[in-house]
Order: C-alpha cells, then sequence, then structure tokens
C-alpha cells in the first residue's frame, strides 16, 4: 500500500509539474534598448546633477546592472529602485547589490517600465533611446509629482526643452523637473 502512495504521488506531480510551470505569468516583451551601461563618471554626474540625497527615492528605468541605484545608495545615502525588463539584468543587478552590500536599501524589478509604478520616485534616471524617452515623456508627466528630478544621459526629450544640461565623460546629461500640475 505505501509503495502505491508514492508512485500514485510520484505520478502526480509528474503530471502536476508542466501545469504549474505553464501557469506563471507570461514573459515580459523584448527590450526596447540593448544594455549599454553608463561609465562611473557619468553615473556620479546623473546623481550630482539631480542633487540627489538621503532623503531621495531614485528609480532607475531601464536600470542594467543596477549601477545608478547602487551608486545612489552608497555615495548619496539615497534609496533606490531599478526596474529592467530583461530578467538576466536584473539577476545581475541583485548580484551587485549583494556584492555592494546595498540590499537593505535598493531593490530591483523585473517589470516593464511602461507600466511599472513609479510614483514614490523623487529621482528619475534614464539611460534610453530618444524614441523611448519620449514614449515615456507623458507617463513621466503623468506618474511623477510636481518637482521630481529626471536625469537622462545623451538623450533629451524633444520639444520639452532640459532646465540643465552638462557634459560628463564625452556625453551630454540632461535635467528636468517635473513642472506642478495645471489645475
Amino acid at each position: 500500500m505505501r509503495l502505491f502512495t508514492i508512485v500514485s504521488l510520484a505520478l502526480v506531480l509528474a503530471v502536476c509539474a508542466p501545469c504549474a510551470e505553464a501557469q506563471k505569468a507570461p514573459p515580459l516583451r523584448a527590450p526596447d534598448v540593448h544594455y549599454e551601461p553608463s561609465s562611473p563618471e557619468i553615473v556620479e554626474a546623473m546623481l550630482k546633477l539631480a542633487d540627489v540625497t538621503k532623503d531621495d527615492i531614485v528609480y532607475d528605468l531601464g536600470c542594467g546592472d543596477g549601477r545608478i541605484a547602487i551608486a545612489a545608495v552608497q555615495k548619496f545615502g539615497a534609496r533606490g529602485v531599478g526596474i529592467d525588463i530583461d530578467p538576466q539584468r536584473i539577476k545581475e543587478a541583485n548580484e551587485n547589490a549583494r556584492k555592494a552590500g546595498v540590499t537593505g536599501r535598493v531593490r530591483f524589478l523585473n517589470e516593464d517600465l511602461f507600466e511599472a509604478d513609479i510614483r514614490k520616485a523623487t529621482v528619475v534616471t534614464l539611460y534610453l533611446f530618444p524614441w523611448v524617452n519620449l514614449k515615456l515623456r507623458p507617463k513621466l508627466w503623468n506618474d511623477l509629482k510636481p518637482g521630481t528630478r529626471i536625469v537622462s544621459h545623451s538623450h533629451d526629450m524633444g520639444d520639452w526643452p532640459p532646465e540643465k544640461e552638462i557634459e560628463a565623460d564625452g556625453h551630454k546629461i540632461y535635467f528636468w523637473t517635473i513642472p506642478a500640475k495645471k489645475q
């Protein structure tokens, strides 16, 4: 009887395991941009341009290996959230946070940046393609609180002129602040 129970349980598990696998969330869509990391000099310049402090929550959209969110925690005392559609990048970011000893102040989410909840951000960092910035712009305006700072490595926001523009390590960095909501 015991052998029958063990064999029956094994059979049920063998049949149900593929069903459980099929019930997992569908994979996210393909990334809009290929991963290209910002240099340490650019990361620091971006965070300084945004005037990041210990009171900030820095969201890095398209975070790659997590270097910007991790630097915000390590060098400026902020909290960080990285969002990337590529699960391999999220795995790398979590490992980098563990190595840096900052897992208590930073988290990485495998999400679509166009769907992610970014309302808690006080600073948003970007290194995306120009068309992605333009597609993202309405979400930034709608979801972020007035006064939230945005910095973008290399790419502007079309007809939304930056408040500041600097050069670091041979690359342009742009800065904007979310304006007050129109009544």
